[in-house]
C-alpha cells in the first residue's frame, strides 16, 4: 500500500502531537522558543515545533487541512518538479512561516508557539495558485468561498489580527507561511502566474 507523503506528514504529526499532549517536558524541548533558538541555537525547534500542537482541536484541524490540499498540491509538484519536492517544501515552509517571528521575539523568554498552521497556510495558498476557483468550506458557513477570495481575506485577517496581537494566536506564521506558499510555487515554476491569471478569468463555472 502506497502511502502520499501528506499522509505520511499527517501520521507523523498526529502521533508526535499525541505523545506531548501527555509529556510537558517533551513539549518544551520542540516547541518554538525564539530566546532558546537565539541563547543555544536551538535552530531544530524550527522544525520540530511544526509537528506538535496545543491540543486536539488545533491538531485536527491543521490536519484535515493539510490532508485535502496537501494531496493535491503534492500531486501537482509531483508532475511538474518530480518526486521528492513536496516535502522540501513542507519543511521549508515551517521554517519560513517563523522567521518574522524569531526575530520578533528572540529577547522574549516567555513567548513560545507550535503548530503545522504556518506549513499548512504555505500549502493551502500553493493550491489556490493551481486552482483558485476551488471552492473552500468553512465549519460556521455553509457555502463554499472561492479559494482566491478566501485567500484575500485570509491575508487581511493575518495582518489585522497580528497588529492587534492579543489572542495568543502566531498570525505572522500563517501570514508569513502563505506569503512563501506563493513564492516558492512561482520561483519554481513562474509560468504559473500565467496559468493562474488564465483560470481566475475563465470562472469557476
Amino acid at each position: 500500500m502506497h502511502l502520499s507523503t501528506t499522509v505520511i506528514i499527517v501520521i507523523i504529526t498526529s502521533l508526535v502531537s499525541v505523545t506531548v499532549f501527555y509529556n510537558h517536558d517533551e513539549l518544551n524541548k520542540m516547541v518554538f522558543w525564539p530566546a532558546m533558538i537565539r541563547e543555544r541555537r536551538q535552530y531544530y525547534r524550527f522544525i520540530t515545533s511544526g509537528f506538535i500542537h496545543a491540543d486536539w482541536m488545533h491538531l485536527i484541524f491543521n490536519m484535515i487541512t493539510l490532508y485535502y490540499f496537501g494531496r493535491i498540491v503534492e500531486t501537482y509538484f509531483q508532475q511538474i518538479f518530480g518526486k521528492g519536492i513536496f516535502i522540501l517544501f513542507y519543511l521549508l515552509s515551517m521554517i519560513a512561516a517563523d522567521i518574522q517571528t524569531y526575530f520578533r521575539h528572540r529577547n522574549d523568554y516567555s513567548y513560545r508557539s507550535l503548530g503545522a498552521s504556518g506549513a499548512v497556510s504555505a500549502v493551502l495558498f500553493a493550491s489556490i495558485l493551481f486552482n483558485p476557483w476551488a471552492k473552500i468550506y468553512l465549519f460556521f458557513i455553509p457555502i463554499g468561498i472561492p479559494a482566491f477570495i478566501f485567500g484575500v481575506l485570509y491575508l487581511g485577517f493575518c495582518v489585522y489580527m497580528s497588529k492587534r496581537g492579543s489572542d495568543g494566536i502566531n498570525h505572522n506564521a500563517h501570514l508569513w507561511g502563505a506569503v512563501f506558499g506563493i513564492l516558492f510555487t512561482i520561483v519554481l515554476e513562474p509560468r504559473i502566474i500565467t496559468f493562474f491569471i488564465q483560470q481566475l478569468t475563465a470562472g469557476g463555472g
